[in-house]
């Protein structure tokens, strides 16, 4: 979106070493429109955008994740120089350990119907896509009252509601409850890349209630959906 008329994404990685501790510094820079200082001091803001009918969630959760690694982010840009990100993490301090490979054991499939609601395009057509190539059937909504509305429409039975916590309009809690007071008895999986001080008052990181943290794998997911349907208490480290 940033070089509508092409150009240049740069990648580098780098380790730095300084007196009090090391680092690990990933690069990104775009020969693209770039950014006024305006748009770079609301960069990651929730919500900001300058995309028509985009949510501005993608640079916010980001922003989490980075800050939850223990981590910084910074921008440089200018209107027509493009842009460069640059994110520090903490170098291990130590290698990892070699432990004995025990396979994980294969997804479990299902032919169970679930209501899919995530704002953001991407995240949505993937979490969909993995678990239709587990056999489950997907309605997606884009937002609540989309939820709402198609759900109304539908017919058939909903097992399972995996919804995205921080949406425009209605929160995933908010979903979440207009969802099982139409349907009793409906699981419900809530997802989010924000970090936990940020999503906290939703009350969705209470004890029994079922979060998966973004970003996650394939595996992560099906697992997690597979123990909620089973009504088994699965773990996702």
């Amino acid at each position: 979106d940033a070089m509508p008329h092409g150009g240049s994404v740069t990648v580098e990685t780098a380790n730095i070493v300084t007196d009090d501790a090391a680092f690990v510094e990933l690069r990104l820079t775009d020969t693209g429109v770039g950014m006024t200082v305006e748009e770079r001091e609301q960069l990651f803001d929730p919500f900001f955008t300058t995309k028509e009918g985009g949510t501005g969630l993608g640079l916010a959760t980001v922003y989490g994740v980075v800050e939850q690694s223990g981590g910084t982010i910074e921008v440089e840009s200018s209107p027509g120089l493009g842009s460069s990100f640059r994110i520090l993490l903490p170098a291990a301090e130590a290698a990892l350990e070699e432990h004995d490979a025990t396979p994980l054991a294969a997804p479990a499939h299902g032919d169970e119907s679930i209501l899919l609601v995530e704002d953001e395009l991407i995240v949505r057509q993937l979490v969909a896509e993995i678990l239709q190539a587990n056999g489950y059937t997907v309605l997606q909504a884009a937002d609540g009252p989309s939820a709402l509305e198609l759900l109304r429409r539908h017919s058939g039975p909903i097992e399972l509601l995996v919804t995205d916590v921080v949406m425009p309009g209605m929160s995933g809690p908010e979903v979440a409850n207009a969802v099982c007071a139409m349907r009793p008895g409906t699981q419900v999986l809530y997802i989010s890349g924000y970090t936990d001080s940020a999503i906290g008052h939703h009350g969705v990181l209470e004890p029994g209630i079922a979060f998966l943290q973004k970003p996650f794998s394939a595996d992560d997911l099906t697992r997690k959906v597979r123990g909620l349907l089973d009504g088994a208490a699965v773990v996702v480290d």
